[in-house]
């Protein structure tokens, strides 16, 4: 049985006329449907050492994106975070960086934070004027308070942020701690509501060690309408070098720990309140299911 010649037979004749083409200007796609090879290896040593014409070159921007890309990868980054930055496809971020290692597999819920970061950091400013819109719109809508829905709000940011009562733990003490300015004036306006005179309170700064003691105090002492020198001793954190911490720079302020003297007998009606609370809206959540 005799078999039918290939086409790429004469293969340096071949490579001659591609060469011969190359060097004319044709692009790679230009050459294979002249001479008709479809298997791109064979092209390929066809037309090795043949560089590529200029005009079939990525432009200069295409290139400082993928110096840029090759410097990320190296750098650690993902696909994700590399087209979140450059704004590229990951199909071409896969070609520019192929040849690199592969980063360490990183945590993915610091991956999907870093990602959601960055674009944050590139959404237009018009997206800011809207949040901005959406929560003056939002606040509006609260308009003043009454009694009752303060001491209600009161008694949840108490439950939630405040010292507690435990099985393992028994203490009947009334001590708040919150680093939100905003949280700590609606405590305060709760106490009063509740007619606990100032004088029973007793103010405390917690800052890590890194923070400006002084200035923070002095923060505070503004914030609550009081004199530095009323402030107990401040409670310093030290650093744990393996914590990476946000809450650092000039807003960094630590947390105001407010305590009330001789509170046991309101920290057990707070208590009650709250399982008044809970079993109440248990009750209003039951009826309207029915």
């Amino acid at each position: 049985m005799t078999h039918a010649p290939s086409k790429y037979a004469d293969f340096e004749v071949l490579r001659e006329r591609a060469a011969a083409l190359r060097r004319a200007g044709l692009s790679r796609r230009q050459i294979r449907d002249r001479l008709h090879v479809d298997n791109n290896d064979i092209l390929n040593r066809l037309l090795e050492g043949e560089p590529p014409p200029e005009w079939t070159k990525r432009p200069n921007a295409k290139d400082d994106l993928r110096e840029r890309a090759r410097e990320l990868r190296l750098q650690g980054w993902t696909y994700d975070r590399i087209q979140v930055e450059l704004g590229c496809s990951k199909s071409s971020i896969s070609l520019w960086v192929r040849d690199l290692p592969r980063p360490e597999r990183r945590d993915p819920s610091e991956q999907a934070k870093l990602a959601a970061r960055k674009r944050w950091e590139h959404e237009p400013a018009v997206r800011d004027e809207e949040r901005q819109r959406t929560k003056a719109a939002a606040a509006s809508e609260i308009g003043s308070m009454t009694g009752r829905e303060l001491f209600v709000t009161g008694v949840a940011l108490y439950w939630a942020e405040g010292a507690k009562d435990k099985p393992y733990a028994r203490r009947e003490k009334l001590q708040f701690v919150n680093s939100d300015p905003g949280v700590i004036r609606i405590y305060l306006a709760w106490l009063d509501l509740l007619g606990v005179e100032r004088e029973r309170l007793r103010y405390r700064l917690m800052i890590h060690e890194t923070g400006d003691v002084e200035g923070t105090q002095q923060y505070w002492a503004d914030l609550i309408g009081v004199d530095v020198s009323v402030f107990q001793r401040t409670t310093i954190k030290k650093h744990n070098p393996k914590t990476v911490r946000k809450n650092v720079g000039e807003n960094y302020r630590g947390c105001l720990v407010v305590t009330v003297l001789q509170g046991a007998e309101l920290y057990r009606r707070i208590e009650g309140w709250w399982y008044g609370i809970v079993g109440a809206a248990s009750a209003t959540d039951k009826k309207n299911r029915t």
